[in-house]
């Protein structure tokens, strides 16, 4: 019997604290067996089925929390898409926008690790990372998700500078060169050799500290 079956009638529904944990441990199984497949055999050789049976589920149970495999394939990079953007939203008010990216990317880098450790071991994550970034289905996705996130951050520093996005066009011109920068920094690190957190972020930050200091002022409306 897989883990998502039971007999009707014999069981009684867990309390609903209970579920959620049960749903969250699947929901995480599932993610590392299937990052351990992409990493380990390719994305497009491993199957649904294949991540399902790691992990002891049927593959009904695989789609009640993922639509397919591309979604579970980007799970660990919404969670660290998410942290960042939380970090974002927590800068000091005040602060002047290309400061409140690079604070934000360098605090969720320290950080980040906790976020990401809650569904997968950190140095998973990292390695899908690598299979991303060689993947072309997966690469034409992430690029698309990053216009996207690119958008998101955008309107949040125009909401914090009080801007109207479609009249001013320095919130998008900012987050376009901040993400040029992240883009940079990550072709860097993988084709390097060290695959930690720790190198992302130090190479980050080297190549933001080389943006040009009229970006870096605070704005004037």
């Amino acid at each position: 019997m897989t883990t998502d079956e039971s007999v009707a009638g014999t069981t009684t529904p867990p309390p609903a604290g209970l579920r959620e944990r049960k749903k969250r441990r699947t929901r995480s199984a599932l993610v590392r067996s299937a990052l351990e497949l992409f990493t380990r055999q390719g994305y497009e050789r491993t199957t649904v089925d294949e991540i399902a049976e790691a992990v002891e589920v049927s593959q009904r149970t695989f789609f009640r929390y993922f639509a397919n495999k591309e979604e579970v394939a980007f799970a660990s990079q919404e969670s660290a898409e998410c942290h960042f953007f939380a970090a974002l939203c927590e800068r000091p008010a005040g602060e002047a926008p290309l400061a409140a990216l690079r604070g934000a990317i360098l605090d969720a880098w320290g950080t980040i690790g906790e976020a990401i450790e809650q569904l997968v071991p950190t140095e998973l994550h990292m390695r899908m990372y690598r299979v991303i970034e060689s993947t072309p289905s997966l690469l034409a996705v992430h690029l698309r998700r990053t216009a996207e996130t690119e958008e998101r951050l955008a309107r949040e520093i125009a909401r914090r500078e009080g801007l109207d996005i479609d009249a001013d066009p320095r919130p998008r011109l900012l987050v376009a060169m901040f993400g040029g920068v992240i883009r940079v920094a990550g072709k860097l690190w993988t084709e390097g050799e060290e695959d930690s957190v720790v190198t992302l972020r130090d190479l980050t930050a080297f190549h933001l500290d080389y943006v040009g200091p009229a970006l870096a002022e605070k704005w004037d409306k």
